[in-house]
């Protein structure tokens, strides 16, 4: 394991940077968050400015548009557009970070040529229909069924947390192909265009008054059997495809906008006063904020473990699922002491007067979700348990009950 950065990834750093520093000087402002138009404009017009520069999909092959960057490139890359408050990957996430990456790996030709460019230009949203009302963390019970009729499937069921849906060109869609075998092998991965008949979406409103997630009813949506990737029935070892995207530098980002949180908690705190005294003369305050500013630079060490795996083998492993659990717990408590600090203040989402308040209620608010966002708690403990610590495997709820 290399922690430190060559000179080849220095010199990548100063090339982004330098260009950063040029084209963010035309980047205007992000969008009401609830204008959704104005927010695709925004975001796709970021990605088509990536894409023109050779950043978009920094890690895609070079064959398939990307830059064929390696993990600690891609790291550097994350690290310098956050750094210099470029936009994020917005509602692009989806194509970029899950789909596109999945069809490269999974797709036939006639897929990729028809996707992956439109997706690393901006041109293409995608969602993903996974989720159900009844098939959370145990993604195998799906229940959206899909039956085949002719050159077409024909899918009935519901969706859920489906972010951006009402926006999106395609989704990447989990649907059960066969009730009489094991839940697992009865799964295919199609690959669904929205404005399809027999789709409706229905936004979903959040604590933070956001309203990316959607859930999705779909009655005889015709899917053709040429939108599928892989073998029908094969679909979950393609979502697992999909889901290991999600390891590795998937937090970065995110982890960043905390660290940055928690240096503007403090600063906060030396301006808010009660009985002639700042919130920074309390010892306890401090010894809090200094812990939690302590575990995110260990976080971040951990990060480029991580990484430095990932370069060396191609896997991140367990470290991502320790990284994982660790940053939730984190969050958490960051939200806990901003609460605490802000007072009656914290009962507003938005800014109170002059003070910057509202990003540390939404981050709180935020927070809640990351025990469910890229595999549950429980899910991460148990791939820990199992495969870090050799542990037993948990016992299945049926085999549970005769026992």
């Amino acid at each position: 394991m290399d922690l430190r950065y060559t000179d080849e990834e220095q010199d990548f750093r100063h090339q982004l940077r330098a260009w950063l520093e040029t084209v963010l000087r035309d980047v205007g402002p992000e969008p009401d968050r609830h204008d959704w138009p104005a927010r695709r404009a925004y975001d796709t017009s970021w990605q088509r400015q990536l894409f023109e520069a050779g950043y978009a999909g920094i890690n895609w092959p070079a064959e398939f548009g990307g830059r064929g960057a390696t993990p600690t490139e891609h790291l550097i890359f994350l690290e310098e557009t956050e750094r210099s408050g470029a936009p994020y990957v917005g509602m692009n996430f989806v194509g970029l970070l899950h789909a596109g990456p999945t069809l490269i790996v999974e797709a036939d030709d006639t897929q990729k040529d028809a996707h992956l460019a439109p997706i690393l230009k901006g041109d293409h949203i995608w969602c993903q229909g996974f989720s159900e009302p009844n098939a959370g963390s145990d993604l195998a019970s799906l229940s959206c069924r899909a039956f085949r009729d002719g050159d077409d499937y024909v899918i009935t069921g519901q969706k859920i947390w489906t972010s951006f849906a009402h926006v999106a060109d395609y989704c990447e869609m989990l649907v059960r192909t066969d009730t009489d075998v094991p839940k697992h092998q009865g799964i295919s991965w199609l690959i669904m265009d929205m404005q399809s008949p027999g789709i409706d979406i229905r936004p979903l409103r959040t604590m933070e008054g956001s309203a990316e997630f959607c859930e999705m009813f779909l009655d005889e949506v015709r899917v053709p059997a040429s939108n599928r990737v892989g073998d029908e029935n094969d679909g979950w070892r393609v979502a697992m495809t999909t889901l290991s995207f999600e390891r590795g530098t998937a937090f970065v980002s995110e982890m960043l906008q905390t660290m940055e949180l928690c240096r503007e908690l403090a600063q906060l705190a030396t301006t808010i006063t009660s009985k002639a005294a700042t919130a920074w003369d309390d010892v306890g305050l401090r010894r809090d904020l200094g812990r939690v500013s302590a575990e995110l630079d260990a976080l971040w060490a951990l990060t480029k473990r991580n990484i430095s795996e990932a370069t060396r083998t191609g896997l991140v492993g367990a470290g991502g699922s320790v990284f994982k659990l660790a940053y939730t717990d984190l969050r958490h408590r960051l939200g806990d002491i901003a609460l605490h600090l802000l007072g009656r203040a914290s009962l507003s989402i938005d800014d109170v007067g002059e003070l910057a308040t509202g990003a540390h209620i939404q981050g709180r608010i935020h927070g809640l979700s990351m025990t469910i966002a890229a595999g549950t708690t429980q899910v991460q403990k148990n791939i820990i348990s199992e495969r870090l610590l050799g542990l037993p495997k948990e016992p299945s709820m049926t085999r549970a009950k005769h026992t």
